[in-house]
């Protein structure tokens, strides 16, 4: 059943095993997550090469749920920017799911790689992220997982475009969503507040991602010891609840005021005033001349080796399934969440003493837990 022809819901129509060993040959394992494994197929009758995604049916519900969701999401999409489906087979067994191959480096190994590195390099990421992401919520397809992990350069050319991966958490917005999910480093105030949600979680995470980009450092981040994941989670959350956040000097001396702006905007904890990433792909730092062309690659990338090129942030961050762990901070099982997401801030600094982290002084490496698999829904 080759893709085009799949129905996920007929179990009588089940391709064979062998119809997909017929036409790939699958490589070794070369990476694996929570709910997948990930090889490198070669096409038989024309050598091209692609990824190929196994899911194993038996390894429970939310596996099943999360390649059917993958399938069903990267179906209605075309973009130049997002990896394109290319087969797909369901065994009685399996999901294997081809898509086109990435061959080049995540953003990270590409800016430690370069000579030169300025906010128009940033721009250029960031711009392509917004185009894919508007056409995305054209669709009303909501992301909900963007993070810099998920944006490759598609290959090793000079000129190479990003494209956006990982679509097993994307989901319609048929109505506001209420299921949390995701990264914890880039939810949105609206998704740790337990409130109903929608695109513009997706733009909350763009600005994380630009954040990060311009100044090798998280926005968000604590100093409590690094395998203290519960408090290191309940400290992160009630800082994004309440949009605390810094242009922390010397890290953001160099960048310009359009920057620091915009990503104000893609910030902007009340979600129903976040800027859309259709207007943002307007902004004068996207498409006018306000990105600064000033060499900021020494202060970035110093800030990137030690903030994130430890082992624990190569490896994927936490799963995000415990639905306390995405409750406001200190809010009771059976409290209401806050209307706001300012409101959801107030409550939990006023129900919450726990000091917080000591301001002025950049981040330790603060996510993944081994094994540390992808985050999930519930």
């Amino acid at each position: 059943m080759p893709f085009g022809c799949v129905t996920l819901g007929d179990k009588k129509d089940y391709n064979q095993p062998s119809e997909v060993t017929d036409r790939y040959d699958l490589g070794q394992v070369i990476k694996t997550e929570e709910f997948c494994e990930i090889f490198r197929a070669k096409e038989k009758t024309t050598g091209k090469l692609y990824t190929c995604k196994k899911f194993l049916k038996r390894d429970g519900r939310k596996v099943r749920k999360a390649a059917k969701n993958e399938i069903i999401i990267l179906k209605m999409v075309k973009h130049p920017n997002i990896l394109q489906l290319v087969d797909v087979y369901i065994t009685r067994k399996e999901y294997f799911i081809f898509l086109e191959l990435a061959t080049g480096r995540e953003v990270f190994d590409w800016i430690l790689d370069q000579g030169y590195y300025s906010e128009r390099d940033t721009s250029n990421v960031i711009r392509q992220v917004l185009e894919a992401v508007a056409y995305l919520h054209s669709l009303k397809i909501v992301h909900r997982n963007l993070k810099l992990e998920n944006l490759v350069y598609y290959n090793r050319l000079k000129n190479s475009k990003i494209v956006i991966s990982d679509f097993h958490l994307a989901k319609l917005e048929n109505g506001l969503i209420k299921e949390p999910c995701g990264t914890p480093e880039y939810l949105a105030p609206e998704v740790v507040g337990r409130q109903r949600y929608g695109r513009p979680v997706d733009c909350w995470a763009i600005g994380v991602i630009m954040y990060i980009l311009l100044s090798g450092n998280p926005p968000f981040y604590e100093e409590a010891d690094e395998d203290d994941y519960e408090n290191h989670d309940k400290n992160l959350f009630r800082k994004i609840l309440a949009g605390d956040y810094e242009f922390d000097p010397p890290y953001w001396d160099d960048i310009s005021q359009a920057a620091k702006e915009l990503v104000t905007r893609l910030m902007e904890v009340e979600q129903d005033q976040r800027i859309t990433a259709e207007e943002a792909i307007s902004h004068e730092w996207i498409s006018g001349n306000a990105a600064s062309d000033k060499n900021i690659k020494d202060g970035v990338c110093a800030q990137i080796e030690k903030n994130f090129a430890r082992a624990k942030w190569k490896k994927a961050v936490r799963v995000t399934t415990l639905m306390k762990r995405l409750r406001a901070p200190e809010q009771t099982e059976t409290a209401p969440a806050p209307a706001t997401a300012t409101a959801a801030a107030t409550a939990a600094a006023a129900t919450d003493t726990a000091a917080p982290a000591t301001p002025g002084t950049p981040p330790a490496a603060t996510s993944a837990v081994a094994p540390a698999p992808p985050p999930l829904c519930t």
